[in-house]
């Protein structure tokens, strides 16, 4: 008896251990972490401001982009670069181009004394932990779209960036590891633009194309304020054409 007891015993106890860990791994299947970017900077760029007035437009999903993950068996991530994008951007175009106009989705660029319109847009996203690469470091991936028009709406460059930042575990907490190899990635794209945006795009060569092209001449028109004036000339027009039929 003391014996088939002592069994239970050990049956009640194995039995509470995998419940327990039933419960821990659907607990830490539920977990999640969320990553709110803080705005980033850029450092001052020393570099030679490329002569063309552009305008800007961000489009929604740019402006409030959100990158949401289920890190298989582990954890739920959700990536929430908010309007970072947005001020990154305006801030680095500011010191790109010698003038700039940010619009909105409504605005008609075609009405404005511009050269080129940039609109960039996000790709894709994509990120690892540690567990993943098996390494201390998490890694971001982003590949931004710069698209291109001239200033009568045509595109002219659809041009792809593809950036990368990492940072180390080792170094600060997770969720804070990860929002700093984001910013890296931000800054790593920067720097391409900054050394290759006018080279891959020839949006330089926009500031040309509206040097040559003439605004359109309005149209002129004179009405007389003499309506019996009017009715006059379109009788003597009419004798005219009967005179020559």
């Amino acid at each position: 008896m003391a014996h088939r007891l002592a069994d239970n015993g050990n049956l009640n106890f194995f039995t509470s251990k995998r419940i327990l860990g039933v419960l821990l791994a659907f607990l830490l299947a539920g977990c999640g972490s969320n990553v709110v970017l803080n705005v980033p900077s850029i450092p001052t760029p020393v570099i030679e401001q490329i002569p063309v007035s552009v305008a800007v437009r961000f489009p929604p999903e740019f402006e409030h982009f959100v990158h949401k993950e289920d890190v298989v068996g582990r954890e739920k991530w959700s990536i929430n670069l908010g309007r970072s994008n947005a001020i990154f951007f305006t801030e680095l175009f500011t010191y790109m181009f010698e003038k700039v106009t940010f619009i909105g989705l409504e605005d008609d660029a075609t009405l404005l004394n511009i050269d080129a319109l940039i609109e960039p847009s996000i790709d894709a996203f994509e990120f690892s932990v540690p567990n993943q690469s098996k390494t201390e470091a998490f890694a971001v991936w982003i590949r931004y779209r710069i698209k291109v028009y001239d200033r009568l709406g045509t595109e002219v460059a659809n041009w792809p960036v593809s950036a990368y930042g990492k940072s180390q575990t080792t170094l600060m907490g997770g969720s804070d590891a990860l929002q700093r190899a984001a910013i890296l990635a931000m800054r790593d794209a920067a720097a391409l633009m900054i050394m290759q945006l006018d080279k891959s795009t020839g949006i330089s060569l926009l500031a040309d194309t509206h040097a040559t092209m003439p605004d359109p001449a309005p149209l002129s028109v004179e009405v007389s304020e003499d309506l019996g004036e009017v009715d006059a000339q379109a009788s003597s027009l009419e004798g005219s054409e009967d005179d020559t039929s």
